[in-house]
């Protein structure tokens, strides 16, 4: 396994990413602490400059092991479920801006926020939903013709109503049918909503293809009172050989965050030479 960051590209309010307008001393902190990733949180890859990125890749060493969507949703009002055509024509667009842009760097692109929240009407709710199979359907098949994995971040209750645990997004997934779509496991959510972190994992091993680290108070791992063995010790039993990434709260700051997240894991997680 090994170790990634997250970092947004653009100022957002969501809180638990890195954020610094020098993309470059980012970076290079990251790597000199042992860091074999930076994955990035984009609202908008229209405004990247995407040759600076690939400039900061190749000086660092560093790869991209999936870009994030979700900043679209909660600056923009972006869903792939929503109601509303022309807000939805707008989120699969964007999501394959986001797919193009990946298909650059061979980044998974994550599907999380960017669903959007279902509504309460139970004859709504069940339109919606089918809505973002659609949605789904679309830029998967986007994402298949430039070769590109999409994953499905099951979130917390609090954050979005639908598509919160492991089983329930793996259920989803084979009705979609669509073999370019897997999940992205988070401690921080699973923390709320898995009853038990090692079955719920076992049970979508095949599916497992990102994992995100935060701790319970959502501070970097070892700040919070989660058994990062279990998880660990769980990952290696089922052979997950992925990037493991810290989308944490800045606490209580960047570097702190970072060296305490890359220390507490580092039994786990090592640099390839």
């Amino acid at each position: 396994m090994k170790a990634s960051f997250v970092v947004s590209l653009q100022k957002t309010r969501f809180e638990a990413v890195g954020f610094d307008e020098n993309l470059v001393s980012t970076a290079f902190v990251l790597q000199r602490l042992g860091y074999e990733g930076i994955e990035l949180a984009i609202r908008d890859p229209d405004v990247v400059e995407e040759g600076t990125i690939h400039d900061v890749l190749k000086e660092t060493g560093l790869v991209i092991p999936a870009i994030g969507t979700g900043q679209a949703f909660l600056e923009e009002g972006l869903s792939l479920s929503s109601l509303n055509p022309q807000i939805r024509k707008r989120a699969i667009e964007r999501v394959k801006r986001h797919i193009a842009l990946s298909s650059s760097f061979g980044s998974f692109v994550i599907i999380g926020l960017i669903r959007g929240r279902l509504p309460q009407e139970e004859r709504k709710k069940k339109k919606a939903v089918e809505l973002f199979k659609e949605s789904l359907r679309e830029c998967g098949a986007f994402a298949r013709s430039k070769n590109v994995k999409l994953v499905i971040e099951p979130l917390n209750r609090y954050e979005l109503n639908f598509l919160n645990t492991l089983e329930e997004t793996a259920t989803f997934l084979s009705s979609l049918g669509m073999p370019n779509i897997g999940i992205l496991a988070d401690s921080f959510h699973m923390n709320i909503e898995e009853k038990d972190f090692r079955e719920s994992l076992l049970k979508v091993k095949d599916l497992l293809w990102h994992f995100h680290v935060a701790d319970s108070n959502r501070w970097a791992p070892g700040f919070g009172h989660l058994d990062f063995g279990v998880i660990f010790e769980t990952l290696q039993e089922i052979g997950y050989q992925g990037f493991v990434s810290a989308e944490i709260l800045q606490k209580p700051d960047f570097h702190r965050a970072a060296e305490q997240t890359i220390a507490h894991l580092r039994k786990w997680v090592s640099r390839e030479e």
